[in-house]
C-alpha cells in the first residue's frame, strides 16, 4: 500500500511530544511491513526539505504552524493526488481538510483530542476565543461531513467527536503505547528516602504546572517531610511563571528544578519517585501517566478527558477534580494509605504491560484494514 500521513510535526521537530511518538512508531512499522509511507509534514529551522527516517519518505513543506495546513494543501494537490491508497490526517487544532480531495484514496481522520479548552490556555487573546468558540468547533463540524472513519486513542476523545457528528460506529479507539520498557518487579523501583511526587514535563499554561505546586505545598501540610522534584523545559513566559513561584515559596528548600532531563534521568524520576501528578486541562490519553506506572509509580490527576482514560480512579490511580486543593488531598490519601499505595501500584504496573505500540500499530491496521 502507498500511505500518506499528514501531520504538523515529525518526531525530529523541536516542539514534538507523545503525539509524534506514536505517529513515528506506527508509520515505522508500516514502512517495515512493506507499505510506501510518506509524511508531509511541517519545516523547522535546519531541517532539511526532504529526507529518508526509517524507511519513511519525509516531506517538510513551509515552517510557520497555521500557514502550513494550506501550504501542505497545495502541495499535495500540484504534487502527490492520485499517488496514493491511503490518506491519514493527523488533526491538531489547524486541519489539511484532505477528507475532501483525493477521493480515489481511502480516507481517514486521525485525533488525539480536540483543543477546546488548550485554546484558552494556550494562545494569545482574541485568538484564544476565537479558536475556542469558533475556529475548531466549525472545522470539526465540517469535517465530520466528509463521514470518513475516524482513530482515536480514548473514549473521551470519541465521545467529544460524536457531539460535532462523528459517528461512533465509524470511530476506532487504538492503543497508544509506550517507548519505555516496564520493570521486571516492583523491587527494581528503589524509592527515594523521602516522600517524592514528581512534575514531568514541559512548563506550559495547558499542563498547569503551576497547580501542582500549590496541590504539593498544601500536601505538605499534612506530611511535612514531602518533597517536589520538578522536571521539564521552563523557556517561555509561563515556564518563568512556575520558577518565580517556587523560588518565593515557603517550602522552596523541598522543591528541585531539574530542568530538562535526558531520558535516562527521566526513567530514574519515573522509577524512584513515590507519585507523579499530572494536571493538565486535556489530553488524548496521557503517555506520561502509562510510562509512570510501568516503572512502578501511580498517578493523582485531574478529571479531564484523556486522565480519567489513562487513569482508572481507584484502581491504577486517583482522579480528582481539577483543583490544587483536591490534588493535595489525593496526593495524602495515597501516601498515607500503604495498603491502598500498594494496590494501585501493582494494577498500573501490570496494565502497561498491556499499552504497547505492537498492540497500537495491530489496532491501526484494524482500523485502516491493511494486513
Amino acid at each position: 500500500m502507498k500511505i500518506l500521513w499528514l501531520t504538523w510535526k515529525d518526531h525530529k521537530h523541536p516542539a514534538a511530544g507523545g503525539a509524534e511518538v506514536i505517529s513515528r512508531e506506527l508509520t515505522t512499522r508500516l514502512a517495515a511491513d512493506g507499505h510506501r509511507v510518506t509524511l508531509l509534514t511541517c519545516g523547522y529551522a535546519g531541517a532539511p526539505r526532504q529526507e529518508m527516517i526509517d524507511g519513511v519518505q519525509v516531506i517538510r513543506i513551509g515552517s510557520n504552524r497555521y500557514a502550513h495546513p494550506l501550504q501542505a494543501s497545495f502541495h499535495y494537490l500540484r504534487r502527490l493526488q492520485n499517488k496514493f491508497d491511503i490518506v491519514i490526517e493527523e488533526v491538531n487544532a489547524a486541519p489539511y481538510f484532505s477528507v475532501f480531495f483525493g477521493k480515489q484514496a481511502k480516507r481517514f481522520l486521525f485525533y488525539h483530542h480536540l483543543e477546546r479548552e488548550v485554546w484558552l490556555h494556550e494562545a494569545p487573546a482574541p485568538v484564544n476565543y476565537l479558536g475556542y468558540y469558533l475556529l475548531e468547533p466549525i472545522a470539526t463540524k465540517i469535517l465530520s461531513r466528509a463521514k470518513v472513519p475516524l482513530i482515536t486513542v480514548s473514549e473521551s476523545t470519541k465521545q467529544d467527536l460524536a457531539k460535532y457528528g462523528f459517528d461512533p460506529r465509524q470511530t476506532h479507539i487504538i492503543s497508544e503505547g509506550i517507548e519505555l520498557e516496564p520493570v521486571k518487579n516492583l523491587e527494581q523501583a528503589d524509592k527515594y528516602a523521602r516522600p517524592t511526587m514528581l512534575s514531568l514535563g514541559a512548563m506550559r499554561a495547558m499542563k498547569r504546572t503551576l497547580d501542582q505546586v500549590k496541590a504539593f505545598e498544601i500536601a505538605k501540610k499534612s506530611l511535612p517531610d514531602l518533597e517536589l522534584k520538578v522536571a521539564g523545559d521552563s523557556s517561555g513566559p509561563y515556564g518563568k511563571q512556575v520558577l518565580d513561584y517556587i523560588q518565593a515559596s515557603p517550602h522552596g528548600q523541598d522543591i528541585t528544578y531539574l530542568g530538562r532531563v535526558s531520558k535516562e534521568h527521566k526513567l530514574e524520576l519515573m522509577r524512584r519517585s513515590h507519585l507523579i501528578g499530572v494536571t493538565s486541562v486535556k489530553e488524548g490519553w496521557g503517555l506520561i501517566v502509562t510510562e509512570a506506572a510501568s516503572q512502578g509509580t501511580p498517578s493523582v490527576a485531574y478529571d479531564v478527558p484523556g486522565l480519567r482514560d489513562s487513569v482508572r480512579h481507584g484502581q491504577t490511580g486517583l482522579i480528582t477534580s481539577p483543583q490544587p486543593a483536591a490534588l493535595a488531598g489525593g496526593i495524602v490519601k495515597l501516601l498515607r494509605d500503604t495498603p491502598l499505595y500498594d494496590r494501585l501500584r501493582h494494577a498500573g504496573w501490570q496494565w502497561s504491560k498491556q499499552i504497547t505500540f505492537e498492540q497500537s500499530y495491530k489496532d491501526l491496521k484494524s482500523a485502516i484494514g491493511i494486513v
